[in-house]
């Protein structure tokens, strides 16, 4: 068997196995730092309440932002992958009692990015991020007009309508994965071995001359005597 014949085998494993350990549940979510996100295009919310059940029922909520890196990578991606629309609704509300914004994930209102600082009757008001410029601008919370919602959890995922068994199956794939990784590796690793020792062994061996030393000494001397006799 040809020497890259068998990493070949194992890269399917390999791969297999780094699929089980993503942090995300699936290609369609994107990883930034310790939360995961996924962009709903499909289904159009009516209500700002309608587009956070879009989300719980992923095991996430609406997008909470909370420095400028992460809404750079919000707008990156946005632009570059999910090719969203113009505006995106931010997981926020107007908490008339506290007369502050609030997430709906009940993290610190840490960072903000508003490009209006009319503070005037803000009841039903929710915040949009433009997707153009990063910017965040208030709006009324009827978001029949906003395509697709942006959804955001934090790792490690929990996808909370799996059933016990589809748990179940899921832990005995990832364990048969790396099991299989394991004893692919095991076996590369004593074909390399064999392989090596064969190798060394068919070259440590030296050519031997069909004449022993003392017919090579015979055959010297009558080669000798000859040329005094010329």
């Amino acid at each position: 068997m040809p020497r890259a014949a068998l990493p070949a085998l194992l890269l399917p494993l390999l791969g297999l196995a780094a699929v089980a350990a993503a942090d995300c549940p699936s290609s369609a979510w994107v990883q930034f730092q310790d939360h995961c996100y996924i962009f709903i295009q499909a289904v159009t919310a009516e209500s700002i309440e309608d587009a956070r059940s879009q989300c719980t029922d992923h095991g996430a909520d609406l997008l909470s932002i909370h420095n400028e890196e992460e809404n750079t990578f919000i707008l990156e991606t946005l632009q570059k992958q999910w090719k969203g629309p113009e505006a995106i609704l931010l997981g926020m509300f107007y908490d008339t009692d506290d007369a502050s914004f609030k997430w709906f994930d009940n993290s610190n209102m840490t960072f903000d990015k508003w490009t209006d600082q009319d503070d005037d009757d803000l009841v039903d008001t929710c915040g949009f991020l433009q997707t153009k410029t990063g910017e965040w601008k208030k709006g009324n919370c009827a978001v029949s007009s906003v395509e697709g919602t942006l959804c955001k959890a934090a790792i490690p995922y929990e996808k909370k309508y799996l059933s016990d068994k589809q748990i179940l199956i899921s832990a005995l794939v990832i364990a048969s994965t790396v099991t299989l990784t394991a004893l692919g590796a095991i076996i590369w690793f004593l074909y390399r071995r064999h392989s090596d020792s064969a190798f060394t062994t068919a070259f440590s061996v030296a050519p031997r001359s069909p004449y022993d030393d003392g017919c090579v000494l015979v055959v010297a001397e009558e080669n000798e005597c000859g040329i005094q006799f010329d």
